[in-house]
């Protein structure tokens, strides 16, 4: 519960921002998963549609502790937010008007930006120790066309990379051949 309740709390934002706040509970802090499950469960949840931040917690706290875990996980993850967001929503919006208000929310959004990018950049070096730096290039630059230029949804993208890592080996240098 703790964990997805810092998690749920220190994450503003919405779900993007909580995702590296759940890894390093679920990974670093009580390792309840590897590096790879997180990835692939981030992946996989990443297809579904709903808040992000939900879907893991109640995953990884189903995995972890069952049914009660999972419920446990939910409300752990939403409950500090929803609150929060009563409390701080009027408050914001009371002050909105006062400047020190106003470059604190905007203040924010590098904060996420860079826990997003060192997330990423940590994705990046995963997959090149993993698949071998040219593949993972590869991917990285085919899946930035896909998404941003041909529109393509991401979860398309996953289920596209999770079919074709069916593929055996084999078959996949045969076709090349």
């Amino acid at each position: 519960m703790i964990a997805f309740f810092r998690s749920g709390i220190l994450g503003f934002g919405g779900g993007p921002s909580a995702i590296p706040l759940v890894h390093q509970e679920v990974v670093k802090k009580y390792k309840w998963m590897d590096e790879e499950e997180f990835s692939d469960t981030l992946a996989l949840a990443n297809t579904m549609p709903g808040p992000i931040a939900t879907k893991m917690a109640g995953y990884i706290g189903y995995r972890v502790g069952g049914i009660l875990g999972g419920i446990i996980a939910l409300l752990a993850t939403v409950a500090p937010t929803a609150l929060m967001m009563i409390f701080l929503l009027q408050l914001l919006q009371a002050f909105k008007d006062i400047p020190w208000v106003q470059h604190m929310s905007a203040s924010v959004v590098p904060v996420v930006a860079v826990m997003l990018a060192v997330m990423t950049w940590d994705f990046i070096k995963k997959s090149g120790s993993s698949l071998g730096w040219k593949k993972a290039i590869a991917f990285l630059a085919g899946s930035l066309v896909i998404m941003e230029f041909l529109n393509i949804h991401p979860g398309i993208l996953i289920v596209l990379m999770i079919l074709i890592a069916f593929i055996p080996e084999r078959k996949r240098e045969e076709g090349t051949s």
